[in-house]
């Protein structure tokens, strides 16, 4: 419509009929000059005048020659801030009936001296924020959710088109951003109320061409259908999240919303329990370099021995066994693991290896009540074979576990030597697993602040069949306990004979 002719169909009581931003600036502008209060303006948007029952009737907007004696410019021509100007080019594209009637209420108050027109703070001005920031959603949703499929090349240009049906009037803003990002590739974007296509140098606006999605024919879509379904995991589907990250009605639009709905159903209706199971079995996995004992979560540690769970052997054991002798001992014995009749008497020592030991000790010139004897694992693990429980070697895993136990017992009384009795008291004592107990027999070695002698253990004299490995085998401990005598006195710098 003419702008200068816009005081005059105020002043004859007809409504401005606008169709763009630049139209109604330039219309404002001329009431603004001319100080005619917001409300004796009506505006209607074009098309909304269209359809209402005068739509017919031929133009009578008076021309600026008809402008009414008196309506002489008052105003000095308005200044309005760059920032608000551009929040109002923005509120201009949401889509509300009063839009321009609401915008030349915020350009008239702040010409008038209300500049708190422009704060959240202000109806006003909360009215105009929500409105850009709205429009600016719908630009963001357009950038993300819009779908462009290829046309065949005998169709000729556009090479890519594309269906939407944005909320608000973003599609000049929305075809810029394509512009740039798709460069000289020929498009067209098509929505219920315009389209614009892009032919590789400039932009070329018109009317709506297409009437639905179902307009655009892609002969790659059944390829991107048949990608969609092969990388839908129905075992971790979440309806509402997929909700929340795309709203439903952008779905409609979408390739892939012609197929979601049925895989979702089919993932409830059970394709959830066994669609990572499949998919897992069929991935080689990756090695997690982390031992399994650094990964546990730090848990409060059991004060008495029978409360002890760090292992599952308490479950089969009929007790645990700990260690006795003097709370002092210079000389501590560390075996592998209680036997069966320690496991029922709940005393260290006091089988057949008891026993045997107790002749090594007399042997060796020692009393048993001055030792303190204890195991590197306090539960006996054992298998069945018929009515008899046979001993079975703890694995290092055990070890590790009850190596707790042997802590405490070593830092409450303070042995000035250790004898290691076999390979597993070994390993434990000086906390390496892979410790062999043919480099260590029958030496002393320094580990941390104490001797470390190393002895077959007991049980192996009592399997052993040939008598005169038995015999060897005793002399073994025999030694192994009269150099533990003499460490006793010998500073820890000075090396053992």
């Amino acid at each position: 419509m003419n702008a200068a002719a816009a005081v005059a169909m105020v002043a004859a009581g007809q409504p401005l009929v606008v169709s763009s931003f630049l139209e109604w600036r330039a219309v404002a502008r001329e009431l603004l000059v001319h100080d005619v209060a917001p409300e004796l303006v009506t505006w209607n948007q074009v098309g909304v005048l269209d359809a209402d029952l005068f739509s017919g009737a031929p133009d009578s907007a008076p021309s600026v020659d008809n402008v009414p004696a008196g309506l002489t410019p008052t105003k000095p021509a308005p200044h309005i801030p760059r920032a608000l100007m551009d929040m109002l080019q923005s509120a201009a594209c949401c889509r509300v009936p009063d839009r321009w009637a609401f915008l030349y209420r915020v350009i008239w108050r702040w010409q008038h001296g209300e500049h708190d027109v422009q704060s959240p703070a202000d109806a006003d001005g909360a009215r105009l924020h929500a409105m850009v920031k709205a429009v600016r959603r719908e630009e963001h949703d357009m950038h993300a959710y819009i779908r462009f499929r290829e046309r065949p090349i005998e169709a000729g240009p556009p090479q890519f088109a594309a269906w939407f049906e944005p909320r608000h009037d973003v599609l000049p803003q929305v075809a810029e951003h394509f512009k740039h990002r798709m460069g000289g590739v020929t498009w067209m974007i098509g929505t219920p109320e315009a389209s614009v296509m892009w032919d590789g140098a400039s932009l070329h606006h018109t009317g709506p061409l297409m009437s639905s999605a179902a307009d655009l024919d892609d002969a790659g879509e059944a390829l991107w259908l048949t990608y969609y379904r092969s990388i839908f995991n129905p075992a971790r589907v979440n309806a509402q999240l997929m909700q929340s990250h795309i709203p439903s009605r952008f779905w409609k639009n979408l390739p892939e919303g012609a197929i979601v709905p049925a895989m979702v159903s089919n993932a409830e209706l059970g394709a959830r329990s066994t669609g990572q199971a499949q998919a897992v079995g069929r991935k080689s996995g990756a090695t997690i370099p982390i031992a399994p004992a650094d990964a546990q979560p730090e848990r409060q540690q059991p004060s008495k021995l029978d409360e002890c769970r760090r292992c599952d052997l308490w479950q089969y054991a009929t007790q645990a066994v700990g260690g006795e002798g003097p709370k002092k001992a210079q000389i501590m014995l560390v075996g592998e693991q209680p036997g069966d009749q320690e496991d029922l008497a709940g005393k260290a020592f006091i089988g057949p290896a008891g026993k045997l030991l107790d002749r090594v000790f007399e042997a060796a010139g020692l009393e048993r009540r001055e030792i303190y004897l204890t195991n590197a694992v306090k539960h006996f693990k054992w298998e069945p074979r018929g009515k008899r429980r046979l001993h079975k070697t703890p694995a290092q895993r055990e070890v590790e576990a009850c190596h707790y136990w042997l802590d405490k017992e070593l830092a409450s009384v303070k042995p000035k030597v250790i004898v290691a009795l076999g390979a597993t008291a070994l390993k434990s004592v000086i906390g390496n697993g892979n410790a062999k107990l043919g480099e260590s027999l029958g030496k002393a070695i320094r580990h941390e602040d104490r001797w470390v002698v190393t002895v077959y253990h007991p049980s192996y004299i009592l399997r052993v069949p040939d008598e005169e490995a038995k015999h060897q085998a005793f002399k073994v401990m025999v030694d192994g306990l009269k150099l533990a005598q003499s460490l006793l006195e010998r500073p820890p710098e000075e090396p053992p004979a």
